[in-house]
């Protein structure tokens, strides 16, 4: 396994984990609000107390706000609050079925409240909100990616296997579907539904659009690389000794163009997760006060805020930016020991 692959399989991983821990990782509701910090920065940890002492339990001043009309506020230093490991807060249902209020972090002092990447307008933690927005991308894409890609290459064998008109009117079918701009497309998909959806329903809307806009790529290349292969001496052999075509196609056939399929699978993969992103950015897709990671890149557009703070602002791009760059790397990785062995 080349150093690509590792490394993009590590970064993918790391996401992951963090979308399915997102409410134990998360310190507060992701929706609660503070009408009392809107905007407010990111926490300084500290480890120096006011006098220079160092402090092995890292703690936090709390805040106040300080002048309403510029949202500057600064810390009260007469207000130190130790930052707890396994903190207890809101309650929440781990995995769906498990109701705890364990989280990773947190403070003693529940009036006090830590934020690693500020508040929003509403006083809402930016840090609970993105991992939730994440954890919501990774269901919709993944899923996505997995439907649209079973039925591109079921159709895709078939097509390749198939009599010519057959092969003509499914290869018809998907060449119309690849003209089509596929943003485009799914946006009027959307805008057939009701705005305002549940999240779970949100989701389902999401992978049936997705798998309905991206089968095509995916059955037209199923289809060129089983016409490769159908010719093949291996492929005769299994013909002259009487296997049906079904256990040909899917036996002899797919496990030798698996390879190829994978990679174009990644290749869907983070298109839909833009696609998701740019969807709830333009105000369609998952509504609030449900988050997501283009509605949270919606308050970028305050260029006053994202010249006070880009970092807190931009962080859902950031975190595209990174696993974007994880699924390049895998798909690369996939790439590469059938281009060494070549």
């Amino acid at each position: 396994m080349n150093k690509k692959l590792v490394f993009g399989l590590i970064i993918l991983a790391a996401f992951f984990l963090s979308a399915i821990f997102a409410d134990f990782l998360a310190p507060y509701d992701y929706r609660q609000q503070s009408r009392q910090q809107p905007s407010a920065p990111p926490s300084s940890i500290h480890f120096l107390d006011i006098n220079g002492n160092f402090q092995l339990r890292p703690f936090v001043y709390a805040v106040r706000l300080s002048d309403p009309l510029s949202l500057k506020y600064a810390e009260d230093f007469s207000r130190p609050e130790p930052l707890r490991i396994f903190n207890r807060g809101h309650r929440y249902n781990f995995l769906g079925v498990i109701s705890t209020d364990l989280h990773l972090f947190g403070l003693i002092d529940p009036s006090v409240r830590i934020h690693l990447l500020g508040t929003d307008n509403l006083g809402r933690d930016r840090f609970s909100r993105l991992l939730n927005a994440l954890r919501f991308s990774l269901i919709v894409s993944p899923l996505g990616t997995v439907l649209a890609g079973i039925i591109g290459i079921l159709l895709g064998i078939f097509s390749g296997y198939a009599g010519r008109f057959v092969d003509a009117v499914l290869m018809g079918i998907a060449d119309a579907m690849m003209s089509l701009p596929t943003l485009i497309l799914i946006l009027a998909a959307r805008a057939a539904f009701p705005l305002e959806l549940p999240p779970v329903s949100a989701a389902f809307l999401l992978i049936m659009i997705f798998a309905f806009t991206g089968w095509a790529e995916m059955a037209r290349l199923a289809r060129g690389l089983v016409w490769s292969m159908r010719e093949r001496e291996f492929v005769l052999a299994a013909k002259s000794s009487g296997l049906t075509e079904a256990r040909i196609l899917f036996r002899h056939i797919l496990p030798n163009i698996s390879r190829p399929l994978l990679t174009q699978a990644t290749l869907m993969f983070p298109a839909f997760l833009l696609a998701e992103v740019a969807l709830s950015f333009l105000g369609v897709g998952l509504q609030e006060p449900e988050a997501s990671l283009g509605n949270m890149l919606t308050a970028a557009g305050d260029l006053n805020q994202l010249a006070a703070g880009p970092f807190m602002l931009l962080s859902p791009a950031i975190v595209i930016f990174l696993f974007v760059l994880g699924i390049r790397l895998v798909s690369g990785g996939l790439k590469q020991p059938s281009a060494e062995s070549s």
